[in-house]
């Protein structure tokens, strides 16, 4: 399949997506990055209350921080939303937690949103995903504890698609992981890991 063809169903398949109303607990509209054909693939895990009405991903405040990390390693944040292609374990908000935060998706919600995502491994064929936060790299990776996986890279089948797999923390004001030690050090060792990788590089020459 020639990049063209790639690129036309990519379109198709995003626009087929933000139609979807699968799941009825779920919070529309469907929130999706832009349909890059990029050799990378970024996992979030679903977005905010503040997404939606912005329409795009990671565009709150956990998104400033994500961004500021990927600036250190020579890519903005236009840049980035143009040349990585933005996915999550959830696309639709999941609602508040009575007890406070967001509610976690439930396992059928992780499934039925599964489906999207193996549809863009298949199409995009990445060689490096990064997942972001522990629900998404619970669906590459078996984490008990995030300082087990962070810091490294993972070579693995996601998909029938052999990649290399990158995790990272998720950028939560809320969350001091990142801030302190040993979290602080295992996310510089991966935003260092991710920076010498071959596909980064390439999406940094554009």
């Amino acid at each position: 399949m020639n990049l063209s063809d790639r690129q036309y169903l990519l379109e198709q398949h995003r626009q087929t997506l933000l139609a979807c109303s699968r799941c009825p607990a779920m919070i529309r509209p469907v929130v999706s990055g832009k349909p890059v054909l990029s050799p990378i693939l970024l996992i979030g895990q679903a977005p905010g209350d503040k997404e939606g009405a912005l329409g795009r991903p990671f565009a709150w405040t956990a998104g400033k921080t994500l961004f500021k990390w990927f600036a250190q390693i020579g890519l903005d944040e236009a840049s980035f939303r143009e040349r990585v292609y933005m996915a999550a374990v959830c696309r639709c908000f999941p609602g508040k937690n009575p007890k406070g935060g967001d509610r976690v998706p439930n396992a059928q919600e992780i499934e039925q949103c599964a489906a999207w995502l193996q549809a863009e491994v298949e199409l995009l064929q990445p060689k490096l995903i990064i997942p972001v936060g522990k629900l998404a790299i619970q669906q590459i990776l078996p984490v008990d504890k995030l300082s087990d996986v962070i810091g490294g890279l993972h070579r693995l089948s996601f998909h029938g698609h052999d990649t290399d797999v990158i995790p990272l923390p998720h950028p939560s004001g809320a969350s001091t992981w990142h801030r302190t030690q040993p979290g602080a050090s295992l996310l510089e060792a991966a935003l260092a890991t991710i920076q010498a990788h071959a596909a980064w590089q390439h999406v940094i020459a554009g």
